[in-house]
């Protein structure tokens, strides 16, 4: 019998609905929250949730209304049609969007090139962002949190009382959650805040106030904290919503904060609000990729991964088998190939590029190289990433040659390289101090191969150069950069030419940052003529100030400056 037809959008927002309508226990923010991101890959079934809980009087918070606005922004075809609509009534009903949701519907809207709506959306947040400097009940209250003294709780809060004693602060968990998010970078602070809020008459805390204080928890400094309220949440009977639980899951594993990003999916995955069946074999991902990943945070993902969903997918092996190899342990890594060949998947490039890199990490270098005619045999052929794998794995090690050598053969194969190659060549290449051989490889590729680089390729080649006082190559690429629209990378060349060069090298320096004709701000000249003060050299910046053009000779930074220094020479003489 052929499995069923996968539930459309609107039968998942039936079921939604006829299960809220059947259980006795109203809807939570917590719940609203998590049917919206089930929803989310359909804006208009969302949007029809979120009206029928609005009508229904169901909680709607500021999380709510943001994570719709981010939906509705997130699909091109309803950003016209219904996101400044909704984001009207999400001002009228007194709900601000935050910044996270401001800059994903940036992102979307530069995605889609819509234009239009980019520009008004930066200037309806600019609009906002001024209007909040007023002096606001929320601005006045987080102004108190901010001033507080360090000290015990009881002490924050007698100061908590006489500062806010005048302050008409209405006390919901809206205004509360408000408070906390403009005190983030204050944990400590924000919660003598939360408890000071908690112990006032009429007021208790709920989902919203909670989720956001365990936002501003959600830091290094202030784990021990974190995990109290968590428990002390579990104990109300309140859980993490799923927009918190996103949040703090990027922000942990940002951070390299990777215990705390697995005990968080372990707690999400035993109660009510999983997250999503993608979110596992990210996080093992996220584990692998470090230089020495613990198995044992992979393996407590993959338990709770197996507990809810009871089998593993590709990504999952792949997971494990990433940090298996990265670790040298190549036999547990091969039985993992067996169980997943065992599940119906098939080992791929991913496969045997994880495999290769971490013979290449561990000095196994013909077996590298083994494992890619291996993969070539069994039928698997080795793309650009494969061979990337491969020439990393040896510049890596500082088998700089044998990269080249297999940078050949990839070519002779009529792969091309693309910019990720070309940072790992260009890197390699440094590392083993040949800076000339980088160079002239870098300019084969972008200006011959006409490849785009990635910015950060050209900032590292150009600092090696300058190093090695190759101030000409190094301004060679200045302009490259220009010209292919990248903001130049002007930062280490005042120092270098001050020590090492003349002022008619200044001047190309300064002639390569004008752009169609436009001289460079006074801010880059005075970062010049400083350098040449710092080294000593005055008749060098004098004889560049002649050759300046005439609004740079006569503007008010540049003289003061200049006649500072010849006060310190009149006093020193």
């Amino acid at each position: 019998m052929a499995p069923p037809p996968p539930p459309t959008a609107f039968s998942r927002l039936r079921r939604l609905f006829s299960t809220a309508a059947a259980t006795a226990t109203a809807p939570t923010p917590e719940s609203v929250l998590y049917s919206l991101r089930t929803l989310s890959k359909d804006p208009s079934v969302a949007l029809a949730f979120f009206r029928r809980s609005q009508a229904g009087g169901h909680p709607l918070g500021s999380a709510a209304y943001n994570l719709m606005l981010r939906t509705l922004a997130s699909h091109p075809t309803s950003a016209h049609s219904h996101f400044w609509p909704f984001l009207r009534d999400m001002n009228d009903a007194g709900h601000s969007i935050d910044q996270g949701t401001y800059l994903a519907a940036l992102a979307s809207f530069k995605k889609a090139s819509l234009t239009a709506d980019y520009a008004s959306l930066t200037a309806h947040y600019a609009k906002a962002q001024e209007d909040a400097k007023g002096r606001t009940p929320t601005s006045a209250a987080a102004d108190a949190v901010r001033a507080l003294e360090d000290g015990s709780d009881s002490d924050a809060s007698a100061e908590l009382d006489e500062k806010l004693e005048g302050v008409d602060l209405p006390l919901t968990e809206t205004a509360v959650a408000r408070v906390l998010r403009e005190v983030r970078d204050h944990p400590i602070k924000a919660l003598a805040f939360f408890r000071w809020a908690g112990r006032q008459i009429g007021y208790k805390h709920g989902s919203v106030s909670y989720n956001a204080m365990v936002r501003v928890l959600g830091r290094e400094e202030s784990m021990r904290e974190f995990w109290d309220l968590i428990q002390e949440m579990k104990a109300d009977g309140i859980h993490v919503d799923i927009d918190t639980y996103v949040k703090l899951s990027r922000q942990f594993q940002k951070r390299h904060m990777l215990t705390e990003a697995v005990e968080l999916y372990e707690l999400m995955m035993d109660g009510p609000y999983k997250p999503s069946k993608q979110d596992g074999p990210v996080l093992i991902r996220r584990i692998a990729l470090g230089p020495s990943p613990d198995l044992e945070l992979v393996y407590r993902v993959v338990r709770k991964f197996e507990a809810v969903w009871e089998f593993k997918t590709k990504d999952v092996f792949d997971g494990i088998h990433r940090a298996l190899t990265s670790n040298g342990r190549f036999d547990e890594a091969a039985e993992i190939v067996k169980r997943m060949k065992g599940e119906g998947h098939q080992p791929d490039n991913i496969t045997y590029s994880q495999l290769i890199f971490g013979l290449c990490k561990a000095n196994r270098f013909d077996e590298a190289r083994k494992a890619l005619d291996e993969m070539e045999a069994e039928g698997c052929v080795p793309d650009l990433k494969t061979w990337t794998m491969l020439i990393q794995g040896h510049c890596a090690a500082g088998e700089v040659e044998k990269a080249l050598q297999y940078f050949t053969e990839m070519v002779e194969k009529n792969l091309e390289a693309d910019a990720a190659l070309l940072d790992v060549m260009v890197k390699g290449l440094c590392s083993d101090d040949k800076i000339d051989a980088s160079y002239a490889f870098f300019v084969e590729m972008v200006d011959k191969a006409n490849l785009s680089p990635w910015q950060g390729t050209y900032k590292h080649i150009i600092g090696e150069l300058l190093r090695v006082k190759k101030l000409e190559e190094a301004l060679g690429l200045l302009r490259s950069m220009k010209a292919r629209k990248f903001p130049p990378f002007a930062d280490p060349f005042p120092t270098h030419i001050a020590k090492y060069g003349t002022f008619d090298d200044a001047r190309q320096f300064l002639k390569a940052l004008t752009v169609n004709n436009k001289y460079p701000s006074p801010t880059a000249y005075l970062h010049v003529f400083k350098s040449f003060f710092t080294e000593g050299r005055y008749s060098e910046a004098q004889d560049l100030l002649y050759k300046c053009p005439f609004h740079i000779r006569k503007h008010p930074d540049v003289t003061e400056l200049f006649e500072s220094i010849k006060i310190e020479s009149e006093s020193a003489a």
